[in-house]
């Protein structure tokens, strides 16, 4: 028996991963593919606000900003570097320039994940009886949190729709020097050794699930390089890695954290009145000790920890999350549809 079984290993669920061992806590770790083999390692792993006009959106990232820098320092300086970011908008209006850092993103997982029981395995089966959760017939759980990103849901909710963004980050080798993070129409690391770091592109018409022809990796690659030559001059050119995955985006926006309503239960109380603008969420029929961590689109290694530190709170101290972060704001907005 485990306390938590977390079902995908991006940044998300290494995070609350390390939340939950930080607590004492016995966890399980399920992935198809293994830790970071998604979206997460193909990200270019930047730790920056949201350089934009104010809203929901830019006031969560800032607060999470601020905390995620000072939790990869704190607890992972091997992992983190500090650079200065210089963020050109794309019609070379606006320059900003601000402390920022970078982490290495598949290292960051797996260092987040020490501690963990993982299986490298899709989860085919999840049901709930006699207070826990049986996975696959196999392994049973108190609490489940599903971090699976834009791909195939276990539990199929119809008001759950994720947009998925694919990403596609270059290492590359070049004589060409480069001191600060610079982001624009791509994001470029620091050198380190002589290597450069470019990504990430986002083709919202690409899904690895969907789509009929496999993804162009030579065409990628070739975007990536003339995005990034608009920004510095680049020599000796090598392509050393590609990384690609697809990152979890949601309709509003804003990430997913919290517990999933049951859409059929809850849509058959006659005490509810779907119509309100103001909708109540403590009336509606949850899953038991069932939550989702989601969402965060290009700005994951930001978001998460943040979030995941959230989440725990939310389990093990029943600790309120912010409204605007529920999944049940998406039932609601479905259900008045209906």
């Amino acid at each position: 028996m485990y306390d938590l079984a977390i079902i995908g290993a991006g940044i998300n669920g290494s995070s609350l991963a390390y939340e939950f061992i930080k607590k004492g806590q016995k966890v399980i770790l399920f992935d198809m593919e293994g830790i970071a083999s998604g979206g997460s390692g193909a990200a270019g792993a930047f730790i920056s606000p949201k350089f934009s006009k104010s809203g929901e959106l830019k006031e969560l990232i800032d607060k999470a900003f601020i905390y995620s820098m000072q939790f990869y320092e704190q607890n992972f300086p091997s992992l983190f570097t500090k650079a200065t970011l210089i963020h050109t908008s794309q019609d070379n209006e606006e320059k900003y320039t601000l402390e920022s850092g970078m982490v290495n993103a598949e290292a960051m997982c797996n260092a987040l994940c020490e501690g963990v029981t993982l299986k490298k395995q899709k989860v085919e089966s999840l049901y709930f009886d006699d207070g826990f959760w049986t996975i696959d017939e196999s392994y049973s759980a108190k609490n489940i949190v599903l971090a699976i990103g834009a791909y195939e849901q276990i539990i199929k909710e119809p008001y759950i729709q994720l947009r998925g963004i694919w990403g596609h980050r270059i290492d590359i080798k070049t004589s060409s020097e480069n001191k600060n993070i610079l982001h624009q129409f791509v994001s470029i690391s620091p050198s380190r050794d002589g290597m450069l770091s470019i990504g990430a592109t986002h083709n919202v018409h690409y899904h690895p699930e969907t789509s009929k022809e496999a993804y162009d990796l030579e065409k990628g690659r070739e975007e990536l390089l003339e995005k990034a030559s608009q920004m510095i001059d680049l020599e000796d050119v090598e392509v050393v890695k590609d990384y690609t995955g697809l990152r979890p985006g949601s309709n509003d926006y804003m990430p997913l954290v919290g517990s999933l309503v049951i859409s059929k239960e809850t849509l058959a109380s006659k005490s509810i009145q779907f119509q309100r603008k103001n909708p109540d969420y403590a009336m509606y029929t949850y899953y038991p000790n069932l939550y989702m961590i989601n969402g965060n689109a290009g700005y994951g290694f930001v978001l998460a920890p943040y979030l995941a530190k959230m989440l725990q709170e939310h389990i093990l101290n029943a600790k309120s999350i912010d409204e605007r972060l529920a999944p049940a704001r998406f039932f609601a907005r479905w259900a008045r549809r209906l």
